[in-house]
């Protein structure tokens, strides 16, 4: 890992996943995790404030990159509920079978690489009766835009992460086995020279 990846880096991802628009967005989905909850991706734990702890018995927060990790470790600290970190990628899901009552992405899924395996390994840990709960950006309805994303994909891709502008995140969940029951879907207020970045979408599914 290079100067980039370990120093720069993950301060660029907290600054851009803890603005304002984005907390907004956490502030709708993170609230509805309960039981015993798997974050896929938890990075420095920007997601631990919004859990309701009345709701939580635990979380597991499986993020791949130890400099994330270090960031998060005094959030975990001060998080009213056990925190389990679990530094693995997100294909590689170290819990059992039906084992969490939540799984909840959020920004995650545009930068695993193999996001079908990843997804099939939630649905797996995931009880029968369990949620996932997401809010990603990805692929625009509006066809300009979705243009100007998959032309600047692959240099957005070595610039943040391994981050894609342009996965379908609702094709992707349903591919997995999932059926959704709630999604909205919007651009996050921001500057329309970055349009192409912010169009999200957010809700629950269930095990189909």
């Amino acid at each position: 890992m290079g100067f980039y990846e370990r120093r720069v880096l993950p301060r660029i991802i907290d600054a851009t996943c803890g603005s304002k628009p984005v907390r907004r967005q956490r502030r709708k989905v993170v609230p509805l995790a309960e039981g015993q909850v798997l974050e896929i991706g938890a990075g420095s734990g920007l997601n631990f404030p919004y859990y309701d702890p009345d709701k939580i018995q635990r979380v597991f927060a499986l993020e791949p990159s130890e400099a994330m990790l270090e960031r998060a470790r005094p959030r975990i600290a001060a998080a009213p509920f056990p925190v389990e970190p679990l530094g693995l990628e997100g294909e590689a899901i170290p819990l059992d079978d039906a084992s969490v009552d939540t799984v909840l992405i959020t920004y995650t899924l545009c930068t695993i690489p193999d996001a079908a395996t990843a997804l099939a390994g939630m649905r797996r840990v995931l009880k029968p009766a369990g949620k996932l709960i997401f809010c990603e950006h990805g692929l625009a309805p509006d066809p300009g835009v979705a243009r100007w994303q998959n032309r600047l994909n692959p240099i957005w891709k070595r610039i943040g992460g391994g981050c894609n502008l342009n996965r379908d995140i609702p094709a992707l969940i349903k591919a997995a086995g999932f059926a959704i029951e709630t999604m909205d879907t919007m651009y996050l207020p921001g500057p329309k020279m970055f349009k192409f970045s912010n169009f999200n979408y957010w809700g629950t599914a269930k095990a189909a």
